[in-house]
């Protein structure tokens, strides 16, 4: 049969999707590991992963300084060491931290797991912080900072969450010249040893699994307690939401604008989270969505527009964000609060809305594509505490979702006295 390129392809929609599941073990010492084994590769991904991010440090810089000196030195190889011979067989290592965890991944072939893993267990479990590197670090980052100060949506991230949670929140805070001065070594040690060790640590495990991955792992790590064991400090927190609603920082030399618009609402726990995803894909969450298509591709005001729903682990946001050029900022904002007025008063056509919804399941769809993905999607629920029904329920969500119930959401989420209003550069 010849085919015909003349003719698109039958469009088809998304019935039902099928995850695999993540199979939990325990090792001798407590930490629980869990796997995702699949993939045609020989290739692992280890991800340790501690309660250690943001919103556990005292003092701003303090957790992302104690996870990125991690590889640094430890007590038997130098950084350069530790690099080399990682990367001699193959492997590959990264430290990374959000908001709520801290996160060491190791990518390996299987043949050479163990080699690798001598290392990493000698980074997580024996790193010496040296004074030099922590001083390059802080330099550096200090520098970044400087920089990425004088860009105004980065200011306005940092001031958007300081409005939504308060200045002192952990979500909220803000890193200031001063606090580079104020981070000391002891305090970046004194949080490493407060937050890695065995009790604080899961570790997730994806792509083609040998049969003796556990007992690897247990010989590494689960054998004994390491680390300075102790329950896990939960920070006293006071949320201080401004009770102004609009917010305007002067920048005189700015060519653009960065607009930020939002509220407090709710993360993945919440019932109306599934839902409330759709009404966000339909104003702004997709290339095709409403901000954009007027916004960006009718008035050419920016290059781009967005919004989204951020699931903090204690908390959740909403948020609308773009740079338009500084002449039509309030040009912008009035067409921003004509969008989220449409969707307060009129119904989203059936059309429209059938878009949408096949769009969120297809991204759904591709982000279950592999071993790795399917460990971030298993990670996305387990920092919830969550279950794989989860991901049933919305599914449901976006099949069942009727325009009547995407007013009834904008009308109770998306009133305009309830939205912060943000705008750093000129108006």
């Amino acid at each position: 049969m010849t085919l015909n390129r003349k003719l698109a392809p039958d469009f088809k929609t998304i019935e039902k999707i099928e995850i695999p599941h993540a199979f939990a073990h325990t090792l001798d010492n407590g930490i629980k590991v869990y796997t995702i084994d699949s993939g045609s590769q020989e290739l692992t991904k280890l991800e340790f992963i501690f309660k250690a991010g943001m919103f556990y440090q005292k003092i701003p810089l303090q957790a992302s300084a104690a996870n990125n000196l991690l590889e640094t030195g430890t007590k038997h190889y130098s950084a350069n060491e530790l690099s080399d011979n990682i990367d001699y067989y193959g492997s590959f290592f990264e430290c990374a931290v959000d908001q709520d965890y801290a996160s060491l991944a190791l990518y390996s072939l299987n043949k050479y797991l163990d080699k690798s893993l001598h290392y990493v267990e000698d980074i997580i479990k024996n790193p010496t912080f040296p004074k030099d590197e922590f001083d390059i670090y802080l330099s550096n980052k200090k520098q970044k900072h400087l920089v990425n100060s004088e860009k105004v949506n980065v200011l306005a991230r940092r001031r958007f969450s300081e409005l939504l949670f308060g200045e002192k929140h952990p979500y909220g805070i803000s890193v200031t010249n001063e606090d580079f001065a104020q981070l000391s070594l002891e305090s970046v040690i004194e949080f490493y040893q407060t937050f890695y060790h065995s009790g604080n640590c899961t570790i997730i495990a994806s792509g083609k699994l040998s049969k003796d991955l556990i007992d690897t792992l247990n010989r590494f790590f689960g054998k004994d307690h390491w680390g300075h064991v102790q329950p896990i400090p939960v920070p006293e927190v006071n949320k201080e939401t401004s009770t102004q609603q609009k917010h305007y920082i002067h920048k005189s030399d700015a060519i653009q604008s960065a607009i930020r618009v939002g509220r407090l609402l709710f993360n993945k726990k919440h019932p109306d989270y599934f839902k409330f995803q759709v009404l966000n894909t339909i104003l702004g969450g997709y290339f095709g969505s409403r901000l954009m298509a007027n916004i960006r591709e009718d008035k050419g005001y920016t290059y781009g527009i967005g919004s989204g729903l951020a699931s903090l682990v204690n908390d959740g946001y909403f948020y609308i964000s773009t740079e338009v050029g500084k002449d039509v900022t309030k040009d912008a904002l009035n067409e921003i609060y004509k969008e989220i007025r449409l969707l307060r008063e009129e119904l989203v056509d059936a059309e429209e809305l059938e878009t949408v919804r096949n769009y969120v399941l297809g991204q759904f769809l591709r982000s279950v594509d592999g071993p790795y993905a399917l460990a971030e999607k298993f990670k996305a629920i387990w920092e919830f505490g969550l279950d794989y029904d989860y991901f049933d329920k919305y599914f449901a969500a976006v099949k069942t979702i009727t325009p009547e119930e995407i007013k009834s959401l904008a009308n109770q989420y998306l009133q305009e006295q309830d939205l912060l209003e943000l705008v750093v550069g000129q108006i």
